[in-house]
């Protein structure tokens, strides 16, 4: 009975969805994208679509998601929203950092997306412009394979910080006290490969078109890029997700090295208690502001 009624509910809500998007005018990106799309599988391979236009997405994406947050650095404006001001970047941080990551991207994650041809045959998962599916539906598959992969990073990047095993595999990741948005995929290696697991979770469940692999990792890179930028910057659309957690909250991590431990939401660390040493933390700072503001006035 109760599937029955979530089913009825998710019908619901999917027919609420189609209303509303046939109101709303055609997207003149559309046609573009089409054509884009079609030369693609006319031109090239689903192996070479598969492997290097995952490579290609991945790393233009994260790269350019990357820019703000390296600009902000260079603005005097954009240094009151910096979370910790007392921690500027550094060019030799940087540069450590793009060197690293540059050996994980194609060293670690390139031989992972050579396997993303196979996983797509293997599912008979299609690739062709008639069975994309519609924008709405791109967006909940996102945002299912999000709620996954928060969990397994909540769970498994919690382990990571055990006592026993942090110093030989998350310490690397630690190394910034104070983050920077290209600091999101700087990792040790196995640490790559665990949290990254999370990662494909998500495909395995919701993967029904290749642009969803390439839609979840730009979400994916968005979110993380974000929490790890050291910028809280007002009016950030990505606020608007519900239960985000943002870069206050995981910028905190990086600071205390305890609590906060979930990548998206903040719902697995008030659930378990591990966010009271950040709710602690705010309201000190709350009450520094007020006293602030009073002597002022």
């Amino acid at each position: 009975m109760a599937m029955n009624d979530s089913a009825n509910i998710l019908n619901s809500a999917y027919l609420a969805v189609e209303y509303i998007d046939s109101f709303l005018p055609d997207n003149p990106l559309q046609q573009p994208f089409k054509n884009a799309w079609n030369y693609m599988l006319d031109n090239y391979t689903k192996f070479q679509i598969a492997t290097w236009g995952s490579l290609l997405v991945h790393e233009v994406s994260y790269f350019l998601l990357c820019v703000p947050g390296f600009i902000f650095q260079f603005i005097p404006f954009m240094q009151k929203y910096k979370i910790q001001p007392d921690k500027p970047e550094t060019w030799e941080k940087q540069w450590k950092c793009f060197k690293t990551l540059l050996f994980n991207h194609f060293f670690i994650q390139l031989p992972l997306i050579c396997g993303t041809y196979y996983f797509t045959e293997y599912f008979n998962i299609p690739y062709g412009w008639e069975e994309m599916p519609r924008w709405y539906i791109l967006v909940g598959q996102c945002f299912g394979c999000a709620v996954i992969e928060d969990a397994w990073h909540y769970f498994l990047h919690r382990l990571l910080h055990h006592k026993r095993i942090y110093k030989y595999i998350h310490k690397v990741h630690h190394e910034f006290v104070s983050p920077f948005g290209m600091q999101a995929e700087y990792a040790h290696p196995l640490e790559t490969l665990i949290l990254g697991a999370g990662f494909f979770i998500g495909i395995v469940v919701f993967c029904n078109h290749v642009v969803l692999l390439w839609a979840w990792v730009i979400c994916r890179l968005m979110e993380t890029i974000d929490v790890h930028s050291g910028y809280d910057v007002p009016l950030n659309p990505l606020h608007l997700v519900p239960f985000y957690a943002g870069a206050r909250f995981h910028d905190f991590h990086h600071m205390n090295f305890i609590g906060n431990y979930a990548s998206t939401f903040t719902w697995w660390d008030r659930l378990f208690g591990t966010d009271s040493q950040f709710i602690a933390y705010q309201e000190k700072e709350r009450k520094k502001q007020c006293i602030t503001k009073k002597k002022a006035n």
